[in-house]
């Protein structure tokens, strides 16, 4: 979860470092630290942002056309500067930043203490670079191949870069489970943990796999295993422009990004929806058809947001596909023991593609025979090289830790999948598939007009902005949205929230219910309409407050309720594409109205590469 960025050229590195971190802050932000071989070893770290990190460094000197920076989001040990990276080792051989959790590093420290090495830190990564200098001294070898033995000798994930002061020339990079991209330029490479450092130096990448080691000079890059097989590097084309990973003239990159949202639905099914919106055609799948038509069920693996576009799919792929559908979080799937037959589709949703949970439980899948698809927003990332199928959405760069675009980009492929397979089966008439087919192409105009309501929005959030807590309420396809819009206050306002099925108020939650407790319920009308005015009655008898989501022109429940939001009517199916928008809005206004870090809320990290 944490952010790595390094260079090697004939530029002075530091700048480069400071504006990569910067970049990458949105992965992790309790600490940040530079290290630089100019001759001598330049290591600067500070608890905090970026920016306190160049505060502290101030005038002091930063030349070197080596280096590397890091920025932490904190594993092993609090946020603080000695536990901030990078790492020196003990007789100051070797420097490292590292993304990952060495699982058995407890074991590891007290074998190195045993033999004389000191340590300054609480971290596992300070382990992993004494581990390398104990190698590298005792066996008298070079620093790549001590490198290569430490790894072999530890359990878990990384993502790391090595520095040696003997060998003053190269940065050695590895990989496993925790990304690392290499950035090709001309006599220069850059390395970081996604490529949105990198975008605006070279648009050619190297992505490297899980268990391959980079060495790494001005003018050279050998890529092996960590075996010391010899690898042929993957020049890879970036799609990403520099203008995607700005704010653009936006407060926040959480508001860019819930503006950006018609563009990111569109750019998702453009050129897979044709023009008289007759077919769908997911090239990525096309492998796969046989086995979607005959599966037993399908099963969705994934976490956070995208757990629940999953539970969007699952409405979805069994009202439209008839196919019964689990949605399973991937920290509870890889540790039971799941029933998994041959023929099940497992679907692994992730924004990012390297959730670890969502990586262990796609390799369990596998290892049971299953199909196992993909559903990702970043090429190159591990998802998709790890399934056997996928698609892409095509939501671009997500920056703001809270995710807003990739869920509904999530629900739009999950919508174009559900409704191909429904056609394939015979499940849906042609003229009801191709209804449904041309108002999902309506959905991004739409979605317009639902954010033109910005300042009404704002005036609501205005006078809910201290309340300490909010139920959300939703049935049917709206029952994920009310999930969604509870956990989005939560991310980023700090306000203890909660979703719920409408129908289970009744079952505990109506207990809450007074008149300090705003009630968010999502109540478009849909086939559960005269269930959701019942349950919104029974939130006032209790004297409590409503805040409803409509149907534009919607009478009945504007009568009833303490303030409407009203969006463009649509198909119950496609609700959740609309609805969930105003609940974006509002967690977004109250919690720049609470002063809250919008895009960088506490405690989180924008990709959990980690268990």
């Amino acid at each position: 979860m944490c952010g790595i960025v390094g260079y090697i050229g004939d530029k002075e590195a530091f700048p480069i470092l400071i504006k990569g971190l910067k970049r990458l802050e949105y992965r992790g932000y309790d600490s940040a630290g530079v290290a630089l071989l100019n001759g001598n070893t330049v290591l600067y770290k500070r608890k905090g942002k970026v920016s306190d990190l160049e505060e502290h460094i101030g005038s002091q000197e930063v030349s070197g056309k080596i280096g590397m920076g890091h920025t932490r989001w904190a594993t092993h040990g609090e946020p603080n500067d000695v536990n901030a990276h990078p790492h020196k080792s003990f007789n100051d051989k070797f420097i490292v930043i590292h993304n990952g959790i060495i699982e058995n590093y407890a074991r590891l420290k007290e074998k190195l203490i045993g033999r004389g090495y000191e340590f300054d830190s609480e971290t596992d990564t300070e382990v992993l670079a004494n581990l390398i200098e104990y190698i590298y001294l005792k066996g008298d070898v070079t620093a790549e191949l001590a490198v290569r033995l430490a790894l072999s000798k530890v359990f878990g994930a990384y993502g790391l870069v090595v520095m040696c002061k003997d060998e003053p020339d190269k940065l050695i990079a590895a990989r496993k489970g925790s990304p690392l991209v290499i950035g090709v330029g001309k006599g220069e490479y850059f390395l970081a943990s996604d490529a949105t450092p990198i975008v605006e130096y070279t648009k050619s990448v190297i992505y490297l796999n899980d268990g391959d080691v980079a060495v790494i000079k001005k003018n050279e890059l050998k890529l092996k295993t960590i075996d010391n097989e010899i690898l042929t590097p993957e020049i890879q084309e970036l799609s990403l422009d520099i203008g995607e990973i700005d704010k653009m003239g936006y407060e926040h990159f959480m508001l860019k990004e819930i503006y950006e949202q018609p563009k990111a639905i569109a750019d998702t099914f453009r050129g897979r929806i044709n023009s008289d919106c007759t077919n769908i055609h997911l090239g990525g799948l096309h492998a796969v058809w046989p086995d979607l038509e005959n599966a037993r069920r399908i099963i969705i693996i994934a976490c956070g947001t995208s757990w629940h576009a999953g539970l969007v799919g699952e409405y979805l792929f069994e009202e439209f596909a008839r196919i019964p559908v689990e949605v399973e979080y991937g920290s509870e799937f890889r540790y039971r023991k799941p029933v998994i037959y041959k023929d099940d589709i497992v679907i692994a949703i992730s924004q990012s593609g390297e959730t670890a949970d969502t990586l262990a439980a796609i390799k369990l899948a596998k290892e049971a025979g299953a199909t196992v698809l993909g559903i990702c927003n970043v090429v190159g990332s591990s998802i998709p090289r790890e399934t056997d199928a996928g698609v892409y959405t095509h939501a671009g760069p997500e920056i703001g830790v809270a995710s807003t675009k990739a869920f509904t980009a999530q629900v739009t492929v999950l919508t174009m999948m559900a409704l191909k397979l429904a056609r394939k089966k015979y499940q849906i008439s042609e003229d009801q598939f191709n209804h449904m087919v041309k108002e999902l192409t309506l959905i991004p105009e739409k979605i317009e007009k639902a954010l033109e309501l910005n300042d009404h929005i704002k005036a609501i959030a205005e006078l809910y902005k201290d309340c300490t807590n909010a139920l959300y309420l939703g049935r049917g396809f709206l029952f994920p949205v009310a999930l969604e819009g509870a956990l989005k206050l939560k991310e980023i306002s700090y306000i203890h929230a909660e979703g719920y099925p409408a129908a289970e108020m009744k079952h505990g939650p109506i207990a809450l219910i007074d008149k300090e407790m705003p009630v968010f319920i999502v109540a478009t009308k849909d086939s559960s309409y005269e269930k959701i005015v019942s349950n919104i009655q029974e939130v006032k008898a209790r004297n409590g407050i409503v805040i409803a989501v409509v149907t534009q022109g919607d009478d009945t429940i504007k009568h009833m309720a303490d303030h409407v939001i009203e969006v463009p009517e649509t198909p119950e199916h496609l609700a959740p594409l609309l609805t969930v928008i105003p609940l974006q809005q509002l967690s977004y206004h109250i919690a720049v109205m609470r002063g809250c870090n919008v895009d960088q809320p506490r405690n989180l990290a924008k990709s959990v590469t980690v268990e």
